[in-house]
């Protein structure tokens, strides 16, 4: 019975690779012989039987929740494993295997807020959904350009215009100048001290429902999900004929993870389509068009440094202001994007958005 049931966890797991597979036309498959495809299989099940049962079942829940599940982690000794002449990381071939096929060692992962491993050096966590891609977007404020930036004055601000490479230039600015009064906020907690950041949920010029003030470390936003805690948002939600707004809610789905980390934030898309963000930290200082980053699924990225907030509110000029300005404030779009390459300019565009009003000053 032990041995039957432990079987079919490993046919359940060869199951979902072979459909992972075929959800990656355009990418490059983890095997390009078959002589390899046999030598990946037979060093995966030497792997596999390194597993209890229990952590199988964990990682069969994962895959084929596709991460809708939060589970827990799946350890194992944090040692490369042997694939003929070269060796991979155990998180880096489960992470081939069951989720991304084109990855390669080079592949930076990051670990999601959930995963616990980083507790203890001696293991590694091989659940494919307890990692994400780090995606790196260059602001002016990284790779050197901060101490550059800093001793410009604002009449030569147009000077580090160069410094932003690789990133869309987007516009949109949030319509509301931040709100300061939160004595309507939905709490998740009343005894865990200071909020780090407030979210308010948008579609197109209209604010839905109430803020939230979030004091976890990690929060989850999301249309909808088989389990687990964060912010509906679903509830906040009422009944619409606009199609653009229907059709977008239906594309939310896990939605998305924003955590605290250090002196930064991050986020991280669990849904199936692309969010848009646009912060400060992207921003060239004086620049009347705004930075927005497209962050693909499974992909996470640092959206705002904490160390840069002074500086920010600081180098800003008001002739350079259209509207109302915070440096804390960020906005995030499912699935549509905004500015010059789209035909949606302002981010007041975009059916379903939010805004994350951090608090600095804790």
């Amino acid at each position: 019975m032990f041995r039957s049931k432990r079987s079919a966890l490993v046919k359940r797991l060869w199951k979902n690779r072979l459909h992972n597979e075929t959800q990656c036309e355009n990418e490059t498959s983890l095997s390009t012989s078959p002589d390899l495809d046999t030598e990946i299989k037979c060093v995966a099940q030497s792997m596999l039987k390194r597993l209890k049962e229990k952590q199988l079942e964990m990682l069969c829940q994962s895959i084929e929740t596709k991460g809708g599940e939060i589970t827990g982690c799946v350890l194992l000794p944090n040692s490369d494993l042997r694939l003929g002449k070269r060796s991979v990381a155990p998180h880096i071939l489960c992470c081939q295997l069951w989720r991304w096929s084109d990855i390669t060692p080079n592949t930076e992962l990051k670990r999601l807020p959930h995963c616990e491993s980083a507790d203890d050096p001696a293991y590694l966590c091989c659940n494919p959904y307890h990692w994400s891609i780090q995606q790196k977007t260059d602001t002016p404020y990284t790779n050197g350009n901060w101490s550059k930036i800093s001793r410009l004055k604002i009449t030569d601000i147009d000077q580090i215009e160069e410094t932003v490479m690789d990133v869309s230039t987007e516009t949109g600015n949030t319509p509301t100048p931040r709100r300061l009064d939160f004595s309507g906020d939905t709490t998740n907690s009343s005894s865990r001290g200071p909020h780090w950041c407030t979210v308010a949920y948008w579609e197109l010029r209209q604010r839905v429902g109430r803020l939230f003030t979030v004091f976890d470390s990690s929060i989850n936003i999301f249309q909808s999900l088989p389990h687990g805690g964060g912010l509906s948002l679903e509830v906040l939600q009422h009944g619409t004929q606009l199609d653009p707004i229907i059709r977008t809610r239906e594309k939310i789905g896990f939605g998305l993870v924003l955590s605290r980390e250090d002196s930064g934030v991050w986020i991280y898309n669990r849904s199936l389509f692309p969010v848009f963000v646009n912060s400060s930290w992207f921003d060239t200082p004086n620049s009347r068009t705004p930075i927005v980053i497209k962050l693909l699924p499974g992909r996470s990225s640092k959206i705002f440094d904490y160390d840069c907030v002074e500086f920010l509110k600081s180098m800003k000029d008001a002739r350079f202001v259209d509207g109302p300005y915070d440096p804390r404030s960020i906005r995030i779009s499912f699935a549509k994007g905004w500015g010059p390459t789209y035909h949606r300019q302002f981010v007041t565009s975009c059916p379903c958005w939010l805004e994350v009003l951090l608090n600095i000053d804790r």
